[in-house]
């Protein structure tokens, strides 16, 4: 998974940030302990000047004349042996006889700043210290730099903690156009409203855009010929089916009856499924064609479609009833009665004889709901989500369905905003398939 956007930011800000935290620390460290560490070395140069011009040497001893201005002296001979001064300060001879050495050292519990160098006496070369007391001068520095530190890596905190909420805010744009994206279904291709997109992101949503509009574009043709040929299909197929009605009631057609009706059946089937191409193509959302809006008598669409299917359960040997209350809706009629059409239609296909089916239409709560409920097989679980998918069909279902039966109900209740539910029919037995409609506005 790719790092995010906004954490890569402050990464790279945190990065030279606390470089530069550190490198701030250091040189005001520096600019403390220098000034005053310069300051005790032109102390320490003239009180080795002022050493080497008081120190004697009598009967093999050396002496001072007089004090001079330092907390601290050694005088070694040319082994490295005491001839003077305190033996706490430690021997650094220098690389080049002509040079001095300055260095820092911590000496009986205090930070002393020491200057070696050679003199030239009688005696030979002798090795000279002399030290100073850095007083507060190196605790304070230390301290000052640890100070310095905690207070910039503070307000590095601070920054970095500010400048995550301000990408954040910034960000907020993508994340709302990343929401807008997820809550579409794969059907809905209208374009992304890109007024109140900052120009940052107008490139993108224009792209989007235009590749919706070529998506929708395929799929309105791709629909367009599908409702044209369902529709060049149903005129002939209505005449075939009454000349074979007429063609059946003929005396002459005892001897091939049988036959007859097998293919009366397949033009049944044929016209059943030209039927559902044109309202699958006139109810799919990624078209957005709109429903037309008026008030709807939900129980009365029920009744028609009950008393058109009555003939068939009859055949079947199915108890088809009705329960019907009063249920108004806004919605196009041609729609909701191709889809109580589907739901009965699939109902009477996988009840077997001896069954029975029951349409429902009532209210739960504010919605309003239109249901069909059978005694078959019934759906399982693990299947509710795929039979609502277009062409499929549970395996081993009897009959020739093209599994458009609820693909096509999925469709019409989504133009209409409301929601297909499965379960299980009564004491667990069969299918009970609703489409629940929202509230009545006001």
């Amino acid at each position: 998974m790719s790092a995010s956007i906004s954490r890569r930011l402050v990464f790279w800000l945190a990065v030279p940030l606390t470089l530069l935290a550190l490198c701030g620390a250091l040189a005001r460290y520096w600019g403390n302990v220098v000034p005053q560490v310069a300051s005790v070395d032109v102390r320490l140069r003239r009180a080795a000047g002022t050493l080497t011009q008081r120190l004697r040497i009598a009967d093999g001893r050396v002496t001072i004349a007089a004090p001079i201005d330092a907390a601290a002296f050694a005088v070694r001979g040319p082994h490295g042996r005491l001839l003077a001064g305190d033996a706490r300060l430690p021997p650094i001879a220098p690389a080049d006889p002509a040079d001095a050495v300055y260095s820092t050292l911590r000496v009986g519990g205090r930070d002393l700043r020491i200057l070696t160098y050679r003199a030239h006496t009688e005696r030979g070369p002798l090795l000279i210290s002399v030290a100073d007391d850095l007083g507060a001068a190196g605790p304070a520095a230390r301290f000052g730099f640890m100070s310095n530190m905690l207070w910039d890596f503070l307000q590095l905190d601070v920054t970095l903690v500010l400048v995550w909420i301000g990408i954040r805010l910034g960000l907020r744009p993508i994340r709302r156009l990343r929401d807008e994206l997820a809550l579409r279904s794969p059907a809905d291709l209208r374009p992304i409203a890109d007024g109140t997109a900052p120009r940052e992101l107008v490139p993108l949503t224009g792209a989007l855009n235009r590749l919706f509009a070529m998506l929708r574009g395929s799929v309105q043709s791709q629909q367009q010929f599908i409702a044209n040929t369902a529709h060049q299909l149903r005129t002939p197929i209505t005449g075939m089916l009454a000349q074979l009605d007429l063609l059946i009631a003929e005396p002459a057609a005892q001897p091939v009856r049988e036959r007859l009706a097998t293919v009366q059946q397949g033009m049944r089937q044929l016209a059943r499924a030209a039927n559902q191409l044109l309202t699958l193509a006139r109810a799919d959302p990624a078209v957005n064609v709109a429903a037309r809006r008026q008030p709807v008598d939900l129980a009365g669409l029920a009744r028609d479609v009950v008393a058109r299917h009555i003939d068939r359960a009859l055949r079947a040997g199915i108890d088809l009833g009705a329960d019907l209350a009063s249920a108004a809706i806004q919605g196009d009629p041609s729609l909701l009665e191709d889809l109580i059409d589907n739901l009965l239609d699939n109902a009477l296909k996988y009840t077997p004889a001896g069954g029975r089916v029951t349409v429902v239409v009532g209210r739960d709560g504010e919605r309003r709901f239109v249901a069909v409920e059978d005694s078959g097989r019934g759906i399982p679980e693990s299947e509710r989500q795929r039979v609502r998918q277009r062409y499929y069909r549970l395996p081993n279902s009897a009959g020739h369905g093209s599994g458009l039966g609820l693909a096509i109900v999925e469709e019409i209740a989504q133009i209409h905003d409301a929601t297909l539910k499965i379960d299980a029919g009564a004491q667990g037995v069969g299918a009970r398939v609703a489409v629940l409609f929202p509230p009545a506005p006001g």
